[in-house]
């Protein structure tokens, strides 16, 4: 594996091993279109804006999630290819 692989990858797995991030990526891929609002989220569970809020910034920042401003709101989904590259690293 080279280096920079290596180095991706480890990335990704330090911003996914968190209890939290891994939930949200969870809600956010069972959602009806593959994509959550912030408010779904906290709603879903039970924790503070903010605290969604700032693991979804941690996410976007990896490339996990994509963020998508509609108006007021703002939705969330899982790049593609990222989800791919989770899914490998389960298998």
């Amino acid at each position: 594996m080279a280096r920079e692989r290596a180095e991706d990858i480890s990335r990704l797995l330090r911003v996914v091993s968190e209890p939290t991030r891994l939930q949200l990526l969870s809600l956010i891929f069972q959602a009806p279109d593959g994509r959550a609002r912030v408010v779904d989220l906290t709603a879903a569970l039970r924790l503070r804006q903010p605290t969604i809020s700032h693991h979804l910034k941690l996410m976007d920042e990896a490339g996990i999630v994509a963020r998508e401003p509609i108006g007021r709101e703002v939705w969330y989904s899982i790049v593609p290819g990222r989800l791919e590259a989770i899914g490998d690293l389960l298998r």
